[in-house]
């Protein structure tokens, strides 16, 4: 039987539901709605929300990698497959995603949010590890398992006598900048049991088990000791990357790879050079990416089929790292690159992409006619109307910057018009500004009032307290 209900109104009371908690009625509602409209990307992503809220993240990714079928540019679909990966505690390729989504939707905070925690993950390492830290005195009746553990095998007497040798005999001298990378959050939990040490009332207390507060104090010492002995010795995240790297590069270099294998070997390092740009290494992406470079070339068209698309994502995502260094003539040779590789092989998409970046460049170096130029060129190349409501915009801010008001007016209309059809409330408010901006540019007060009233109104709607302070 046909499910009830049309897709709009499925959509809106699953959303409703959603908010209101009731997680498992709304998951309801969108199934349904994917019987009426199958692959919808906006569904598929309000699902995979779902999924995730229920702890089901394999759903979850599978519904948020199909969001991204149809266009890799829905930027909804990004943060969708970037929050599910975080979730999964995959924080590299989370990290890669809401890179790529920041690059498309460099206004959202959310990206830059997701960034950031990606980054503290990974550079603290303390998923597994929670060190709670006591209140006043009279809460001082925590044992850590550690304390636990030796409080088994040592009498009590014994062990303070060793643990008071080890901390005045062998207690090597401490880098504070290396230990606090190593350590993250818990170094401050270190510090603090320090400072407890130097308490002598508070280390002559015992709690109720009869264990002597100095005791504890100084196993959890012992062991935050032990925890920063061991992360120093783990390869970081890079070093594993770099021998992977080394690893693939000796692959390239095998004669008896078969073609399919090697176009797999190279997509794969070049995934590799793209994380490390993620990553916030864009110096050490750039190189990887370049001795990459060279070694496909070597390869024959036989050898490597699509050799020539290859090249094209390697001079893309050198550009990328070289505008991310500040060098923008160098990255605008990148692209051109990449321009020239792909309209000589006729890859319409790669055309498209290498426009998109080539005006990046552009107007980061503050080039806005020749930005407004490259971009009006890839106008009919745009495959979603999220990604024509983008470009309108950039186009209008261009404009404004070159004080071409009425040109800045009528890209915030299109603009607006294309994030109307697209459905997506964030770029309705990102063109409504630029419209009412280029309205006051014009000297056209009443209608930037109105304007500005409707943005405010369709703000309220949208749970984006940084949009709503825009318009305020």
């Amino acid at each position: 039987a046909a499910p009830r209900g049309s897709f709009t109104s499925l959509m809106a009371e699953g959303t409703r539901l959603a908010r209101w908690g009731k997680v498992d009625k709304a998951l309801s509602c969108f199934d349904r709605a994917l019987q009426l409209r199958e692959g919808d990307k906006h569904c598929l992503v309000a699902r995979s929300e779902c999924y995730l809220r229920l702890g089901d993240t394999q759903n979850a990714l599978k519904d948020a990698e199909a969001s991204l079928q149809g266009d890799s540019t829905f930027s909804q679909g990004l943060y969708q497959k970037a929050e599910t990966l975080y979730t999964m505690g995959d924080f590299e390729f989370a990290l890669v995603f809401y890179h790529r989504g920041h690059r498309l939707r460099p206004e959202l905070q959310k990206f830059r949010l997701g960034i950031e925690k990606c980054q503290e993950a990974i550079v603290n390492c303390t998923d597994c590890l929670s060190f709670v830290k006591p209140d006043s005195k009279a809460k001082l009746g925590f044992v850590s398992r550690q304390a636990e553990s030796n409080k088994s095998h040592q009498k009590l007497q014994t062990k303070e006598t060793n643990d008071q040798k080890r901390t005045k005999k062998e207690k090597p001298p401490r880098n504070p900048k290396a230990e606090r990378q190593l350590l993250g959050e818990l170094y401050d939990d270190k510090i603090y049991l320090e400072k407890l040490l130097k308490d002598k009332d508070l280390m002559e207390c015992s709690t109720k088990e009869g264990i002597k507060v100095a005791e504890l104090v100084r196993s959890g010492i012992s062991y935050l000791d032990t925890c920063s002995e061991f992360w120093q010795q783990q390869k970081p995240i890079y070093a594993r990357l770099r021998e992977r790297q080394r690893q693939q590069q000796r692959q390239l270099h095998d004669q008896r790879l078969r073609p399919a294998e090697l176009s797999r070997c190279v997509e794969k390092c070049l995934e590799d050079a793209e994380m490390l740009l993620a990553g916030d290494t864009a110096e050490e992406s750039c190189k990887r990416a370049k001795r990459l470079l060279r070694a496909v070339q070597r390869y024959s068209d036989k050898e490597l089929p699509n050799k020539s698309q290859l090249m094209g994502d390697l001079y893309s995502c050198i550009g990328n790292t070289q505008l991310k260094l500040g060098q923008l003539e160098a990255a605008l040779q990148s692209h051109r690159l990449d321009l020239e590789t792909a309209r000589q092989n006729h890859l319409p998409a790669a055309v498209s992409r290498a426009l998109e970046n080539m005006g990046r460049v552009y107007a980061r170096a503050g080039r806005f006619q020749d930005a407004i130029d490259v971009w009006e060129e890839k106008i009919p190349m745009a495959t979603s109307s999220l990604e024509r409501s983008w470009l309108f915009h950039e186009l209008g801010q261009c404009y404004l910057k070159l004080n071409e008001a009425k040109a800045a007016r009528s890209y915030g209309q299109k603009s607006l018009e294309a994030a109307n059809e697209e459905g997506d409330a964030e770029w309705q408010l990102q063109a409504t500004a630029l419209l009412a901006e280029s309205q006051v540019k014009l000297k056209d007060y009443c209608s930037a009032i109105k304007t500005l009233e409707k943005a405010l109104e369709k703000s309220q709607l949208v749970n984006t307290a940084p949009m709503k302070e825009a318009f305020v």
